[in-house]
């Protein structure tokens, strides 16, 4: 009787110990999501990485306005026929992410420098959060929600 008890206690706290392993691997993937869709979508200006990264219902809510994938790529696209173009470096500081088993939320700061020439012409701050879903392709933003910060 003690052996088989001390078998249920094992199981239980091996499943716990990989319970928690499993939801610290899907933060690191949401935070690898939020920081390469920014590198790889809007750094880039690459409009064919949408569908990399974001679901085909994906909303972005910026600034007051709703976008969607086609609005973006659609700004992206015009983006690109701005010369120069500059170049941004972003920068993601997690505040919280939560996962429950298919979903997760995550609440960050984005900083984004633009330079030109190796000179800086912008810098702009975000609070942000996004929602991501489970799909059999991986993790993928459905939500994005920005609230710009005023430069000091």
């Amino acid at each position: 009787m003690k052996r088989l008890i001390s078998i249920i206690v094992m199981v239980f706290f091996t499943t716990l110990s990989f319970g928690q392993v499993s939801n610290e691997t899907d933060k690191k993937l949401i935070k690898n999501l939020v920081i390469e869709s920014f590198d790889e979508i809007w750094s880039k200006l690459n409009s064919k990485n949408i569908d990399k990264y974001y679901t085909k219902d994906f909303l972005l809510l910026e600034n007051g306005e709703v976008w969607n994938n086609d609005t973006i790529a659609n700004y992206l696209d015009k983006a690109l026929l701005d010369k120069p173009n500059p170049t941004r470096i972003n920068t993601i500081e997690i505040i919280d992410t939560k996962v429950t088993n298919k979903t997760a939320w995550v609440a960050y700061h984005n900083y984004a420098t633009f330079s030109i020439d190796n000179k800086i012409v912008f810098k702009a701050h975000w609070l942000e959060s996004a929602t991501a879903i489970l799909t059999d392709k991986g993790w993928k933003l459905d939500m994005l929600h920005s609230t710009p910060i005023k430069n000091e």
